[in-house]
């Protein structure tokens, strides 16, 4: 699918929660194209017809001020990789996006495990990242950890996880062994067998693609949002003229950390608008 008319606009927002002292959760909106990259603010709307857009969640780990760290290792390489990985692989240099992801993952993976052994206050330091790329027509995305990337198709009534928890809990979810609030409840629902750095030896993040149609929706987020509200909390709340009229991301962040608030809390929500000119 082909359509150059199309129009992201995007709304984040990131809360420490009512019980941490720092802020672990970083968040990233960027746009890149063959010439320059240009980092965005956390709200803003444009045109996907001359530029590529990325936006991505990261969840530090490694205790005092090293997950905050971490987290913002993780989304600063993606500003200095990407730029980088997609000028090649628009001059043919690359098999494409799928693959460019795959490297960024193994080189902010790598980065992490080098400082992490290289000072003894950043051992086991390490990071989630979920991610999603959009092009024209198409969202590539790349995850790992338990944040989270949710899509609501236009037209449709259920949220759709695509994002896999990287969790024992998380599969026994999606095999039908807990259900939700069991999994939400779970003593090692935390358990991460998959994260960037953390004493990982290997990274293996899982990479996806959608279309895109206008109308369609997704989310991005950190655990934190889904320890305060349920996925048809989460349904509701996005599809609600509420908060269609207002910053959706201020209040899935407000509404979760009302409701829990022990963790972080961070969420990016990215909408498919048509457009009405080309202007970006």
């Amino acid at each position: 699918m082909d359509n150059p008319g199309q129009r992201l606009q995007w709304f984040g927002q990131t809360h420490r929660g009512k019980v941490r002292k720092n802020n672990e959760d970083s968040f990233l909106c960027l746009q890149l194209d063959a010439r320059e990259v240009r980092l965005l603010g956390k709200t803003g709307e444009a045109s996907t017809e001359a530029a590529d857009f990325i936006f991505a969640v990261s969840d530090g780990m490694g205790g005092a001020q090293v997950g905050e760290y971490a987290s913002r290792i993780a989304v600063d390489k993606i500003t200095h990789l990407l730029p980088r990985s997609f000028m090649q692989s628009a001059a043919g240099m690359e098999a494409g996006r799928g693959d460019v992801l795959g490297e960024l993952f193994d080189q902010i993976h790598r980065t992490l495990m080098f400082i992490g052994g290289s000072y003894a206050e950043c051992e086991g330091m390490g990071a989630t990242l979920s991610l999603c790329w959009f092009t024209p027509g198409r969202m590539v995305f790349g995850h790992i950890g338990d944040s989270r990337i949710y899509y609501l198709p236009a037209g449709e009534r259920g949220l759709r996880q695509l994002s896999h928890d990287d969790t024992h809990v998380g599969w026994l979810f999606r095999n039908g062994k807990l259900n939700e609030r069991e999994a939400r409840d779970h003593p090692r629902r935390t358990v991460l067998q998959k994260a960037l750095g953390a004493g990982h030896q290997f990274v293996d993040p899982q990479v996806g693609v959608v279309p895109c149609e206008p109308g369609d929706l997704f989310l991005l987020c950190t655990d934190g949002l889904v320890e305060g509200l349920f996925d048809s909390q989460l349904l509701d709340l996005l599809r609600s003229p509420e908060y269609g009229n207002s910053d959706p991301a201020q209040g899935l962040v407000g509404d979760s950390v009302e409701r829990c608030g022990r963790d972080n809390t961070t969420a990016l929500v990215v909408e498919i608008k048509p457009s009405s000119s080309g202007k970006g």
